[in-house]
């Protein structure tokens, strides 16, 4: 019950030096609104159309695999160097889990043809 009454007063006082950082920039910074400065900012060019816009997901397909890649290296790479530890079967059968599932994103990538490289 004390780890949890730790972890509780921990996220207290997250949230009031979080609120306490929005209440001094709200109390120091100057405020000067002006339309230039209230204008959609894209880049440095002066902006096109409608501030909003519905845009093609074109990178939809390296974002998964960039997922499936770098998640797997992400997780794995430290399990790998805790390996010669004391880390039980329940450990080998979590990460053949894990990796059952990185496998799985693996073949519905292989199906939707983001593996081919023409």
């Amino acid at each position: 019950m004390d780890g949890y009454l730790v972890v509780a007063g921990v996220l207290a006082v997250g949230v009031l030096l979080v609120a306490a950082g929005y209440a001094a920039r709200r109390l120091l910074a100057p405020s000067a609104p002006s339309r230039t400065k209230l204008a959609t900012y894209e880049s440095g060019v002066d902006p096109v159309g409608e501030h909003w816009a519905q845009t093609r997901v074109r990178y939809l397909g390296y974002a998964f695999l960039y997922v499936i890649f770098a998640v797997d290296v992400v997780y794995l790479f430290p399990w790998a160097l805790v390996l010669r530890t004391d880390l039980g079967p329940a450990s080998l059968v979590e990460v053949a889990i894990f990796i059952g599932v990185v496998l799985l994103g693996l073949v519905h990538a292989l199906r939707r043809g983001l593996l081919r490289w023409t």
